[in-house]
């Protein structure tokens, strides 16, 4: 029992001596850990005095050139401010020098009007005296004589003021033929621009005929499901590899094109299918009419118009006049408004931007009735253009303009209309504006002949010389030109030319 007793207490002085040395050892190494903690914590606290420091720097370093440069900016401003106020002060001792000059003359005039005044008295005087004689000399009344001196005088004014006039007349028409021909003929030499061909329908290769029933599907569906929803006829007819879309929108015509396009090369055709790629074939053309928008502003060098405004330019990338494309003539029309403005020193910016968008109310003449240049001019208005612009897209085809800038629009309108090859029309079409124009011609009296040549581009009129004389013929030709301005639409300018002969015949027996 005793060597137990033993054995249980030496056990329970080595768990006591190991329990102490456990915890001595346990001590030791958290006190080891604690240590290294301080001092991990003390280079972080370093650390972030360091960054701290360097960041104040930097702040106080930005503040200063932040300072520095607005100081520089405040002495800019106070000179340009200093200049102006000089500029006022000059302008200010001009114009009361001026009006010390004023005063001057008008002190002048005051006693010139006076001796005018004293000898318009003496010439009544006089007037009164002569009259009297000559009543008694001639036998005549006052108002007889002035009756018949009248006559003569409207007689000889009349005739005198037709001589003038159509010397005049011709001195003008040379003068404004002479600039009018230099600067046209600069604007067209310096641009020029592509003629296309006007169609409603586009063709769509194919890789192979069985594409045809592929797209056509079971009983008609795939057809069906593409035609509505583009708005486009698919003609599937018997053309080898190729498939022909129908409609006078050419903007549902090119998205009909690409939703196909892509259809056949994706290979999976079903309804579903097909109103996928439509609507990235939307995508896609909204994508296209923004960017030939830019692209037209940025050739046509147009600033600050609205980005709506702009893609609804793009529109007119797809629509065709006379076999012109419409967008194309428009950056044709604001190069050439461009130069003429700046040649008669017109604002050049309102004739580059009137010019540009003249055309802008046919993206909508589908959808709204009315003439495309108040649509036009609608269309502006919505958009914030200014009123000088916006006047000159509705007057572009009006006779009466508001102001030069609007002219120039419609002359540049007229020049890329006008110039060879712009336009295509039918022969019916042309035959018949010739004898509209030769019709408004015969309608004055004496007229006794009309013969439109030049290609509708002059009139020659032959008059009876019994019922019209030399100087009638100028009236007549002006009254003639002002009569087809009012009633024929055309592009350009016509010339009347009014030819009076006499000839006379005499046999010798």
């Amino acid at each position: 029992m005793v060597w137990i007793v033993i054995l249980l207490l030496s056990v329970l002085a080595a768990l006591g001596v190991g329990a102490m040395v456990t915890f001595w050892t346990r001590n030791a190494f958290l006190g080891k850990r604690l240590q290294e903690s301080e001092h991990k914590a003390r280079q972080v606290l370093d650390d972030a005095e360091r960054q701290k420091a360097s960041l104040l720097l930097e702040a106080k370093d930005e503040t200063l050139q932040t300072r520095a440069a607005a100081d520089q900016e405040i002495r800019e401003r106070r000179g340009e401010v200093q200049q102006q106020e000089r500029r006022l002060a000059n302008r200010e001792e001009n114009l009361e020098r001026r009006f010390s000059t004023l005063e001057g003359r008008e002190l002048g005039l005051t006693d010139r009007e006076k001796a005018l005044d004293s000898a318009h008295g003496e010439v009544e005087q006089l007037k009164q005296q002569q009259l009297v004689q000559l009543e008694a000399t001639a036998g005549l009344s006052v108002a007889e004589a002035h009756e018949q001196v009248v006559r003569k005088a409207e007689d000889e004014a009349r005739h005198e003021l037709t001589r003038k006039y159509w010397e005049l007349e011709q001195q003008y028409k040379d003068e404004a033929d002479e600039n009018a021909r230099k600067y046209v003929v600069m604007a067209i030499e310096r641009l020029a621009a592509d003629v296309v061909a006007e169609s409603t329908v586009t063709t769509v290769p194919l890789p192979n005929d069985e594409m045809k029933g592929r797209l056509i599907g079971r009983e008609g569906r795939n057809i069906r499901a593409l035609e509505q929803a583009t708005g486009v006829d698919l003609i599937v007819d018997d053309t080898p590899e190729a498939v022909t879309l129908s409609c006078f929108d050419p903007i549902r015509r090119e998205i009909a094109r690409i939703a196909l396009t892509k259809l056949i090369v994706d290979g999976r055709i079903h309804p579903a299918r097909v109103e996928e790629m439509v609507e990235k074939a939307r995508q896609e053309m909204d994508k296209t009419l923004r960017e030939a928008g830019e692209q037209a502003v940025f050739e046509a060098n147009v600033r600050g118009l609205h980005p709506e405004l702009i893609k609804q330019l793009g529109h007119l990338r797809f629509r065709t006049s006379y076999g012109s494309n419409v967008l194309k003539e428009s950056v044709l029309a604001a190069r050439i408004a461009a130069m003429l403005a700046a040649e008669v020193g017109a604002n050049v910016e309102v004739c580059k931007a009137g010019a540009l968008l003249h055309d802008i109310g046919k993206t909508l003449t589908h959808e709204i009735e009315g003439p495309h240049a108040d649509i036009g001019g609608e269309v502006a208005e919505k958009y914030g253009v200014p009123e000088p612009i916006r006047r000159a897209i509705e007057e572009h085809h009006d006779h009466d303009k508001s102001s030069v800038e609007a002219f120039i629009v419609s002359a540049a309108d007229a020049i890329t209309s006008s110039r060879p090859g712009a336009r295509s029309d039918t022969v019916e079409a042309y035959i018949k504006r010739l004898q509209d124009l030769e019709e408004v011609a015969k309608g004055f009296q004496g007229v006794e002949k009309v013969f439109a040549i030049q290609a509708g581009r002059e009139v020659r009129v032959m008059v009876k010389p019994e019922q019209i004389g030399d100087d009638e013929a100028a009236v007549l030709s002006r009254d003639i030109a002002r009569k087809v301005q009012e009633s024929l639409v055309y592009p350009g300018q016509i010339k009347v030319m009014v030819v009076r002969e006499t000839r006379n015949v005499e046999y010798a027996k």
